[in-house]
């Protein structure tokens, strides 16, 4: 059998099945690897087992773990209560606030997963005790965290810089991380305004209703201040960024050694905060970068990226490739499949085309994926929704968060044509 056609066969079965199943694709990846690999294609185990990536595995677990012991320990919480009440009860400023916490706990390490599964219990019960729309609230939540997620620091943009590394990208992790944040927070703004966010201003909340909506901090409601452990928490998170970010110390490295620093001191509950590493989703990276190791050796990436350059022309790529992410991303997991199966199709893409920008290819894969995450067949939008308001129609917030995601594959392919390509 033709092994490029067979590799790329074989690419498709697996998004195909992380599309239409509840499967870990990652494992079904491994496993066609194995197939196209040695059963058709001739090569060695030891072979296949090359393309895992250790690396990236490190660096991830090591990020996660250390925000996961963050969690565990209530300092992610303390600092989410505490933002919020600087809105001082004006519901106009509400989302705005919880919009910048989301994009800044995303961006120093949170990750969007984690860090709208932190907001969104408090997010949801604030909006539904003060009347703002639980629709306008999971917009600005989702984009928010969206907005900062591809930081050095964070899992997804962790996943993106690796990826792109192995295809010879590096060097563009702030770049990218800037222009995700501008077209998440174009389309956060544009969204809280074309839903009314802006009229919310001519009204105050009771203070008791939102402080009961925040829950109490300590004895009586009072706020109890920081604890020993979150002190040296976001002590290690933020020596962790100022090492990262100015002296290029390795991520994973310096996330493994601040998790030992807070494992050694007691800060944080070691077992719990282990098994609050999302373990599926890296399982599904690494395993999707494995089977894609096999189409870069057989032929395949080529077969694949010539397809993709039917539909796309130097001037259209960004758009075509952000509608085409959106759209698989609606059904598909935008950390753990849609980004490894596309970041590594640049070069060859770029070379396809004639030419192009890689940055600009780059930031409309990460801005059309994640764009379209709001939908509650991701897991933004259902957490969402699971933590509503009593009062809320979830169904009518369904039909809307998912007529909304689905928009956002169109919508992300013009805004990646106008801000990557024509601009």
């Amino acid at each position: 059998m033709n092994l490029p056609l067979a590799s790329v066969l074989a690419f498709a079965a697996a998004l195909l099945i992380s599309v239409v199943s509840s499967v870990n694709v990652g494992l079904i990846s491994i496993a066609l690897a194995f197939v196209v690999g040695v059963f058709l294609g001739g090569m060695k185990v030891t072979e296949i087992a090359a393309g895992f990536p250790s690396s990236l595995l490190l660096t991830l677990v090591g990020i996660t773990l250390l925000f996961s012991q963050a969690k565990v320990n209530g300092t992610l919480d303390g600092i989410t209560r505490r933002s919020v009440r600087l809105a001082r009860g004006n519901l106009g400023m509400i989302p705005v606030i919880f919009f910048l916490l989301a994009a800044t706990l995303s961006a120093i390490g949170a990750g969007n997963i984690a860090t709208v599964a932190i907001l969104a219990p408090i997010a949801m019960t604030v909006a539904g005790r003060v009347r703002i729309s639980a629709f306008l609230m999971t917009i600005v939540v989702c984009c928010g965290a969206n907005a900062g997620t591809f930081s050095p620091f964070a899992p997804p943009g962790v996943i993106a810089d690796g990826i792109l590394e192995r295809v010879g990208i590096t060097g563009q992790e702030w770049p990218m991380f800037f222009n995700n944040l501008i077209a998440q927070s174009f389309i956060g703004l544009a969204g809280y305004l074309l839903l009314g966010g802006y009229k919310l201003f001519r009204v105050q909340a009771a203070d008791d209703g939102f402080e009961s909506a925040l829950g109490d901090s300590g004895k009586d409601g009072k706020d109890e201040g920081l604890r020993w452990q979150q002190g040296l928490t976001l002590a290690v998170i933020a020596a962790l960024i100022v090492s990262v970010s100015f002296f290029k110390i390795d991520a994973g490295m310096g996330a493994f050694i601040g998790a030992a620093i807070l494992t050694l001191s007691r800060a944080a509950n070691e077992e719990t905060a282990v098994k609050g590493i999302p373990w599926n989703v890296i399982i599904m990276v690494c395993g999707v970068t494995v089977l894609i190791s096999i189409l870069e050796r057989k032929g395949g990436m080529d077969l694949f990226t010539s397809i993709l350059a039917r539909f796309a022309t130097q001037d259209s790529v960004t758009g075509v490739i952000a509608f085409v992410t959106g759209l698989i991303s609606v059904y598909s997991s935008s950390s753990g499949v849609v980004m490894p199966a596309f970041l590594p199709t640049i070069p060859s893409l770029i070379e396809k085309l004639g030419g192009g920008d890689p940055v600009a290819i780059a930031s409309s894969i990460n801005v059309g994926t994640f764009l379209v995450d709001a939908s509650p067949l991701s897991t933004l939008g259902a957490l969402c929704i699971a933590n509503a308001d009593p009062s809320e129609d979830r169904k009518a917030l369904f039909n809307k968060l998912l007529a909304w995601g689905l928009s956002m594959s169109v919508v992300g392919a013009l805004v990646c044509w106008l801000f990557f390509g024509v601009l």
